[in-house]
């Protein structure tokens, strides 16, 4: 980006609802930013997932924080939510097509991670 886009960009502010966003990144990780939704999204964007299987594909996320970061992505349109009337009650997550939207982004994520992780790796090993 050059000075002069970067300069158009920031004076550019971005607004819904209470909030004021100076940079639509700043938007992106509203939406999954933090430490569980990125992942919680890379999980159901592989296919639909129930809260059982997302608690065991995330180990150290808590059920509160489980239900709460789910409530968020589907108010966000990242994911829906699915009842079905059985016993015991099952609920199952799917990828929005808006959600499936991020898929770029988490496969950019993806790689920059296993990027980094492989560097770190090496200059430990140097």
């Amino acid at each position: 980006m050059t000075e002069e886009q970067l300069r158009i960009a920031e004076s550019k502010r971005l607004v819904r609802g209470d909030k004021t966003y100076s940079t639509p990144i700043e938007v992106t990780l509203d939406v999954i930013g933090g430490k569980w939704k990125a992942v919680l999204a890379y999980h159901i964007i592989q296919g639909p997932q129930r809260f059982s299987e997302l608690k065991r594909l995330v180990p150290g996320i808590t059920e509160k924080m489980l239900t709460q970061q789910l409530r968020e992505l589907e108010r966000d349109g990242v994911v829906s939510r699915t009842v079905f009337a059985e016993v015991p009650p099952r609920v199952e997550y799917r990828i929005t097509e808006h959600g499936a939207s991020l898929q770029p982004v988490l496969a950019a994520m993806c790689s920059w991670g296993r990027e980094h992780w492989q560097q770190s790796a090496a200059s430990t090993n140097d």
